[in-house]
């Protein structure tokens, strides 16, 4: 059962540091907000991404955040809770791994820049093995990608929240700038404005 994300973020100290700054009456006088479950509006956020940020603590209390990066969609939603991916081989590190295997919550990060919009995701996390489980594997794996799939990784959600889009600078891919430029071409002035 997923809850209020200010149950998760709202902690003492940041009660705190809202009072010190003067934020703590909006929040308090707004209680536990928040969507408990996933609608289509984040579903279709989650499933139109190609990266994300995965953020982690280690057994010494250092925070670590990792890029993680795909085809289009493969961030998987699986249902209204639950959310995943095939971990492809990176740089042998597992650093994420290993803090997840010790302490298995994480924070999702996931940013659309040219819209400004990202999503924070508070989650639960099961680190699955590709060959145990081949009904997850059909369900998360691209069979397109070429990328070697070393294990699955699957998010319980606990709570989230959309985030304001300020100081996001927009930012597009080569795909969305082709898209762009195909069906309007007048948009590059906009994108790369031209001195003058």
């Amino acid at each position: 059962m997923t809850r209020s994300f200010t149950k998760i973020a709202f902690t003492d100290s940041v009660k705190a540091a809202q009072k010190k700054y003067g934020s703590r009456e909006i929040y308090q006088n707004a209680g536990d907000f928040g969507p408990s479950k996933l609608y289509q509006k984040e579903i279709s956020f989650i499933e139109q991404r190609d990266s994300f940020y995965l953020s982690t603590v280690g057994q010494n209390g250092w925070p670590y955040v990792q890029f993680r990066g795909g085809p289009k969609g493969f961030l998987k939603v699986l249902d209204e809770e639950t959310i995943g991916y095939a971990d492809f081989r990176g740089n042998l590190q597992y650093i994420s791994t290993g803090n997840l295997e010790a302490d298995n919550r994480a924070a999702l990060i996931l940013l659309d820049y040219p819209t400004r919009r990202r999503l924070k995701i508070w989650a639960r996390t099961k680190i699955l093995d590709p060959a145990a489980h081949p009904d997850y594997m059909k369900k998360i794996s691209d069979p397109h990608y070429g990328a070697k799939i070393e294990q699955l990784m699957i998010f319980k959600l606990e709570a989230f929240d959309w985030n304001c889009p300020q100081h996001i600078t927009p930012r597009y891919t080569v795909d969305e700038i082709r898209s762009l430029i195909k069906t309007n071409p007048e948009v590059l002035k906009d994108i790369i404005p031209l001195p003058g």
